[in-house]
């Protein structure tokens, strides 16, 4: 029996944890695992010790503020490190908090491995350096950066995206009977409203959001969908607003991106998935001020959706921080919902970005990978 120690801090961390962790059981039953992830993870058998909820801090601020339960975590992790003779940590994205943990693991003769690569490329050299002393092995979903961090010395393998997988084993229900299980109005198109994974995001999103959507359902004749992550109540979006209609719905997201007419979509994850299934949206991102001043004399990206990060170009509008605005976020929509050929050219131009993610086969690959590395202890 082998144990593994995997963290994982997002909800998408938990999609795609889930997935490595299955593979990687498919290959070798023996392997257990112990850590930090959400309900997926579980339901694939991990011991979890704190929730993806637990960890769902946003910015520098909030950080700070969470300091002493950071602490408290980390340390309750090298206690169960220890006990459970772990020798292999799996660390998935999460940078703030698993590069953190990194150090003191390293310290104590545990092997780390990173599967999906924190976006170094974005921030800057230092945190390279970081990962070049305490990461053993890096494992990344897109090819340019598996040369980025061959340019800098980092022992690095591509495995591909973890996406595909679940899109190639997932079965989409029907467009009615989709509509019917949640009782949407067949005779209205969905405008989607994705405004975030954690609390902090949703509260400083969802206000401009769904005021937004309300002005463009009413002059559209759309239902307003709201796509609802596993971790978040559903009882979280009423508290911002009042008299607006709309349907929070979770569990559909491939649905919602496949019958959906437009989205209005936090940045992050979901911008890929999005892109997969050529899905016209825009991009709204916004934080608390000392986070956004931080993080903007850090980032030396021009783009902050990895959907345009990773075609290379601006494909979908970003609407960030104090662009954020009922009205911005309405005359940007609705550019596309007058004009067809612009809504067809955005759609086509998406194809892009579902090229570059790959194909099918990475969590496999990166269970492989992963399995290597510890048969190699």
């Amino acid at each position: 029996m082998t144990n593994i120690l995997i963290i994982a801090g997002e909800a998408s961390g938990d999609l795609h944890g889930e997935k490595l962790m299955r593979e990687i059981n498919a290959l070798d039953n023996s392997i257990s695992f112990f850590g930090i992830g959400g309900e997926k993870m579980k339901s694939a058998g991990l011991k979890s010790f704190y929730s993806i909820s637990d960890m769902a801090f946003l910015g520098f601020w909030e950080v700070i503020k969470h300091l002493p339960f950071i602490r408290k975590v980390k340390k309750e992790l090298i206690s169960v490190v220890i006990e459970n003779n772990i020798k292999t940590v799996i660390l998935i994205d999460y940078p703030g908090f698993n590069l953190n943990i990194a150090k003191k693991l390293k310290s104590i003769g545990v092997k780390i491995i990173y599967y999906i690569s924190p976006q170094l490329w974005a921030w800057g050299q230092k945190r390279v350096e970081k990962v070049r002393k305490l990461v053993d092995k890096m494992i990344v979903i897109f090819e340019f950066e598996k040369t980025f961090y061959k340019t800098h010395g980092i022992d690095v393998e591509f495995s591909g995206h973890p996406l595909v997988d679940r899109l190639e084993e997932y079965t989409l229900l029907s467009k009615e009977d989709f509509y019917s299980k949640n009782n949407l109005d067949t005779s209205k198109e969905i405008l989607l409203l994705l405004p975030g994974s954690r609390k902090q995001e949703i509260s400083r999103i969802f206000p401009d959001v769904i005021k937004a959507a309300e002005k463009i359902a009413n002059e559209y004749n759309m239902q307003i969908v709201v796509a609802n992550p596993d971790n978040i109540e559903i009882e979280s979006y009423s508290q911002f607003t009042s008299n607006i209609k709309f349907k929070v719905i979770t569990g559909y997201n491939y649905e919602l991106f496949t019958y959906s007419k437009f989205g209005i979509i936090k940045s992050g994850t979901s911008t890929i998935e999005a892109a997969i299934f050529l899905l016209p949206f825009i991009v709204v991102y916004k934080t608390s001020g000392i986070t956004y001043t931080i993080g903007k004399s850090l980032i030396k990206l021009d783009n902050i959706a990895m959907a345009n990060i990773i075609a290379g170009q601006n494909i979908v509008e970003e609407l960030i921080q104090n662009d954020v605005s009922k009205e911005n976020i309405y005359k940007t929509v609705k550019k596309y919902l007058d004009n067809n050929k612009m809504y067809v050219e955005l759609k086509n131009s998406l194809s892009i970005v579902k090229e570059k993610v790959g194909v099918a086969g990475g969590s496999k690959k990166a269970a492989k990978i992963i399995l290597k590395e510890i048969n190699e202890n």
